[in-house]
């Protein structure tokens, strides 16, 4: 597991770094003391893990993951508690307060290792090389920032049932949140596994892993019922393209 530590503080930074020695499956690609520094340093690596501070001069964590298209999981790690309910509202993987103490440290490890070794994250697609002209791929193990309003979510795709068209937005539907986000189906569509979402029809992708029932429908169609409930139609000619990206 590939590694990234920003704090502002080099004596926790070293302090982390000593910790993290008993722990021979994290490798450590770098650190960071802000969050300016942070964005190039997983810009150039793309780390499979942040130990993230959220009080640093200038940004605060919070603001760094705001900036990320592509999250990777973040394990945050502070000297105040008040923070706690905020960071799992980032999806974060644990909370470690300073001192960070080694017991806790294994705890927060041993979750990446049980989220890592589920279903969707156990053979994660490799993104490619970042490249100028054209977004970054994305798999259904990757996390993705989702903000609405006054409201933020670090998602997994995988955990993401529907992409639906809502005026100008994008609607998107996991757990029981249903958040819009200013993007179109087609810059979403490219940037997405065409392995893991299929692009059901003008107004909708559906996640595969999220479907709990298929039927025939008019006129040579199917209608898929998604596990939140969520009715979805295919056209004949979609529902050609549907077999054959899901028969053996």
């Amino acid at each position: 597991m590939r590694a990234l530590i920003v704090e502002d503080s080099r004596l926790a930074r070293q302090e982390l770094k000593h910790l993290l020695k008993d722990f021979p499956e994290i490798t450590l690609l770098g650190e960071a003391a802000n969050a300016e520094q942070a964005l190039a340093l997983i810009d150039e690596h793309q780390p499979d893990l942040l130990f993230l501070d959220i009080q640093m001069p200038g940004k605060d964590g919070f603001q760094l993951l705001e900036e990320l298209d592509h999250a990777p999981h973040v394990i945050f790690t502070t000297a105040y508690d008040q923070y706690a309910l905020k960071a799992f509202d980032y999806n974060a993987l644990d909370y470690l307060q300073k001192p960070i103490q080694k017991d806790r440290l294994a705890t927060a490890l041993n979750k990446l290792a049980q989220t890592l070794s589920s279903p969707a994250t156990s053979s994660p697609t490799q993104n490619p090389e970042p490249n100028p002209q054209k977004p970054v791929a994305l798999s259904a193990a990757s996390q993705v920032f989702v903000k609405d309003g006054d409201h933020c979510w670090f998602v997994k795709l995988a955990d993401i049932r529907l992409f639906e068209i809502d005026g100008s937005y994008t609607r998107i539907h996991f757990s029981d949140q249903k958040p819009m986000i200013p993007k179109t189906l087609n810059q979403l569509e490219e940037r997405l596994d065409p392995a893991a979402f299929f692009r059901a029809n003008r107004q909708q992708i559906v996640n595969l892993t999220a479907i709990a029932n298929i039927e025939p429908w008019f006129s040579g169609g199917l209608k898929l019922t998604l596990a939140g409930g969520e009715e979805v139609e295919i056209s004949r000619r979609q529902a050609s393209k549907f077999k054959e990206l899901t028969s053996l």
